[in-house]
This record gives C-alpha cells, structure tokens and sequence, in this order.
C-alpha cells in the first residue's frame, strides 16, 4: 500500500481544523468520502477536498476502496462507530476521550483485534516537541529522582470552538457523557502517563461552577500517585476566561522542567546549581491562532498504517488513560481515594 485512502466521520471542528487539512497536506493520502448528519456542513467539506458525502457513516463503511476512518464524533458515538469500522476492516483513528466506559473501551480494542486492524486513539500532546524533549531528558536521568508534578488544562471553554458554539454536544450530557475532564483532562493524564508511567491512586474534586444549563463538568482538580511514588496535581477547567493554560511543571531532586509554561520558551530546565537552559521548540497545539500547525497525529496514524508499525497511542493505552478519568469521576462521586487496576 503506497497511498492510504481514509474517511472522515464527523464534519464539526476538530475534522474541519486538525483531521482534513493534516490529511489533504499528507501526500500519501487520499481522501475519499465526509460523512456527517448536517448535509450542509458535509457538502461543504466534501468540495473543499473533492470527496464524497454522506449523512450515513454505515454508508462510508460500505466503501471498499477505503482503508481507514477517522472517528471525528460526539464521546458517546466513539465507541459503536469505531467498533462499526473496525469490524468493516478498516483502520480507526479516533478521538479521545476513546470511550465513555471501560467495557466500551475494551470493546473497541477487542474489535481491532479480532480484525487486525490498527486502532489509535488521537491523544496529541505526546507529540508537542516540549513534551518529547522533556521526556529525553527525564529518562536520561538528568533529572534525578522525580517527586512531584502539576499539569494543568483550561481554556475558556468549547464555545468559540466547537462548530454548534453554546448548543454545542459538550454541554450535553447524554452525548458528552463527561465535560472538561475528558475535553482537557484525559489529554493530561495521558501525557503524565507518557513522561512518568503508570497511576495507580486518584483522588478529585469535579465540579460544575461556570457554565450554565449544563450538567456536565466545568472544573476539576485531581491529585495523582504514580507506581514510582510520584504525586502531583491534575487540574482541568473550562473557566479561564482570559486565555489558555497548557502549562506541566515536573521537580526532580537536581532540577525543575518547565513545559509551556513560558509564552516565549516552550521547555525550560532549572537546576539545584543554578544553570537554566531555554527551549525555543514548536509551539503546543492550540485552538487558538499561532498555534501548532500540525498535530503530527495525523502523520503518526498514517505511518504506522503504511509501515505496518504499532501507533505510540494503541487502543491499549487509551484505556488506561481514559481509566484515570474514570477513577476520577468515582472519586468525587464516593469522596475516597481510588486504586487503580492496571490490566486491561
């Protein structure tokens, strides 16, 4: 396979700004059909990139020229399309959070399975260049013994981004199944996960403070522990009204690394003799202009399909990082700590 040709389900804002044009500027794909249930919006998408529309993703699966999907959906949709797909045998690319249960979850990496066909699950922030230079250098050991981080998550919320703004699918629960926490959250637990291993205790508070007429969660703070001892603080918001924090801070016993907390340097590393050193690197994907161009996602999927190569984020590590979310939830809902399982 020289050329991979992919639909796209789910025609709203993160098909429109990160899926189809990281896909169109791939040249070793081709984009074959949109599908999405607003005919307007799918015409639109499918002129500007010279596919064919659907209103019926079942349609798209139909498709035997196609190789692989990109599950652009609603939370509670990720998991019966992904599943859809895989058992139609195609390649899946999809959203996080992956699922809104772990069975869904499991589910969905039984079906790749049994089909043999690549699951990813589209967690960006492994692939912001502060993120993987900061985890060179922690598993160098130039850091030392690390004992504690703070990764933080908050934006004004999803209305300017999503393509319904305020009647946007986020505020509803039924088809969010869950707000900021896995909007921003599960982004960072995921990238915590990739620079510092497995959590195994999560305690939250999670609330709704901010947004009206919404049921599901605009606020949450978690604390985590890590197999390695590790603790540090997890907080996801869609209350910062004045801009973005995309910011992690991780302390070592030799030094401080400091990760897209600086509008100018998007790494840098402190030590306990004084020495700083500054990282001017691509800067961290955002809904906001200047940001990252490219979420190198897209490139990742596609590679790991046309060279037959396991993704960074399988199906696997999607639920493990959906898990913590979900401990989370059980955590304000119970007010105890909960231990996580690490079997998937």
């Amino acid at each position: 396979m020289s050329t991979l040709k992919v639909g796209v389900i789910g025609c709203g804002s993160i098909a429109k700004f990160r899926h189809l044009p990281e896909y169109y500027a791939n040249k070793k794909v081709e984009i074959v059909a949109v599908c999405d249930i607003v005919a307007d919006r799918c015409e639109k998408m499918a002129t500007q990139y010279s596919a064919k529309a659907f209103t019926d993703y079942k349609e798209v699966l139909k498709l035997e020229e196609i190789d692989a999907i990109s599950v652009c959906l609603p939370n509670y949709l990720h998991a019966p399309v992904s599943i859809d797909a895989l058992n139609a045998g195609k390649h899946v690319l999809c959203e996080k959070p992956m699922a809104t249960s772990k069975n869904e979850a499991v589910a969905m990496i039984n079906a790749a399975n049994i089909n043999e066909k690549t699951l990813m699950i589209a967690h960006n922030q492994r692939f912001v260049a502060s993120h993987q230079t900061a985890k060179q250098i922690i598993d160098s050991g130039k850091l030392g013994k690390i004992h504690s981080f703070k990764t933080t998550f908050g934006h004004p919320g999803p209305e300017a981004w999503s393509v319904d703004g305020a009647d946007s699918w986020f505020f509803n629960k039924e088809q969010a199944f869950i707000g900021a926490m896995g909007d921003l959250g599960v982004h960072k637990s995921d990238l915590m996960r990739y620079l510092l291993g497995e959590f195994t205790e999560v305690g939250a508070f999670i609330e709704t403070t901010a947004k009206k007429n919404t049921e599901v969660d605009d606020n949450a703070v978690c604390i985590l522990r890590t197999e390695s001892g590790i603790i540090g603080t997890l907080t996801a918001s869609w209350a910062y009204v004045s801009g973005d924090d995309n910011s992690t801070v991780i302390y070592g016993e030799n030094g401080t690394l400091r990760l897209e907390a600086d509008p100018d340097y998007s790494l840098i590393e402190e030590y306990r003799d004084g020495k700083v050193i500054h990282h001017k690197l691509d800067k961290i994907q955002t809904n906001e202009d200047g940001g990252q161009i490219n979420s190198h996602v897209i490139d990742h999927f596609v590679e790991c399909i046309l060279e037959n190569k396991e993704p960074l984020i399988t199906g696997e590590e999607g639920l493990k990082s959906l898990k913590v979310i979900l401990a989370a939830l059980e955590s304000q809902e119970t007010k105890k700590i909960i231990s996580l399982e690490q079997e998937v």
